[in-house]
């Protein structure tokens, strides 16, 4: 790789993990703060596990922007589709609803969580496919996915907290398969925010800090299968839609 990408990845990778880390792992104290506030700051607060990943990455891609024309947006080819795709994930939730232990309504805080942590996950698509995809756009994709998909990993951290080498080497491979499938999402539609759909749902399915206990297992495959069955309808569309473009 020339030099220069190798500088603007350094660059975003080390603003990327050390300034997330601060708030992922609650240096600063801010959690129980923040859990005092009214229920709809969620959205507004929800970027700050990442927010080093979107400085890291807008510093970077703002790099790249000087030396070639970039790939990635934040609607991609289609800005309608773009948003249809969002919309499912949220309705689905809004319709189940979310337990919590805010006293809050169960569907309204379905709205809420599945809007926070589309936002959480848009901040971190901004890094992984808007600006790192974007950077390694034309590589080979086994040396492309894997590499985004170890430093996906690295960026987590986990191996802190869970020192076992079977569930590190499963995340490690569970995020490299992830870094291929939304990677295909990425180089069909070029859209960040379809791409940080389907990070929601990988978000859903694991370990969700916002919605947490709140949704039964049998409630996340339905958002799952409904959710994935009609962005594939979609995603046909949107080729389609480009083809004839």
């Amino acid at each position: 790789m020339k030099n220069s990408r190798i500088i603007r990845i350094i660059l975003f990778y080390t603003i990327a993990i050390s300034i997330s880390n601060l708030f992922r792992f609650d240096l600063l104290g801010w959690n129980s703060r923040l859990d005092k506030l009214p229920a709809y700051t969620l959205i507004l607060f929800s970027p700050l596990g990442a927010i080093g990943i979107i400085i890291g990455a807008l510093i970077s891609i703002n790099l790249l922007k000087k030396k070639r024309k970039t790939n990635m947006s934040m609607w991609g080819t289609s800005k309608k589709l773009s948003i249809l795709m969002s919309l499912i994930p949220i309705i689905l939730m809004f319709i189940i609803g979310v337990t919590n232990t805010k006293g809050i309504d169960n569907h309204y805080f379905g709205l809420l969580g599945a809007v926070a942590t589309l936002v959480y996950c848009f901040a971190e698509e901004i890094g992984w496919r808007g600006y790192l995809e974007d950077e390694l756009w034309e590589i080979k994709p086994i040396i492309k996915y894997s590499l985004i998909g170890f430093l996906w990993y690295f960026w987590h951290l986990n191996f802190i907290n869970d020192v076992s080498i079977v569930s590190n080497l499963l995340s490690l491979g569970i995020l490299i398969l992830g870094s291929w499938g939304i990677g295909q999402v990425a180089v069909k539609t070029k859209s960040i925010i379809a791409c940080a759909c389907f990070h929601l749902i990988v978000n859903i399915m694991a370990f969700n800090p916002i919605i947490k206990d709140g949704i039964t297992g049998k409630s996340k495959l339905i958002i799952l299968f409904v959710s994935i069955g009609i962005w594939m309808v979609i995603l046909r569309m949107w080729e389609k839609q480009d083809n004839l473009a």
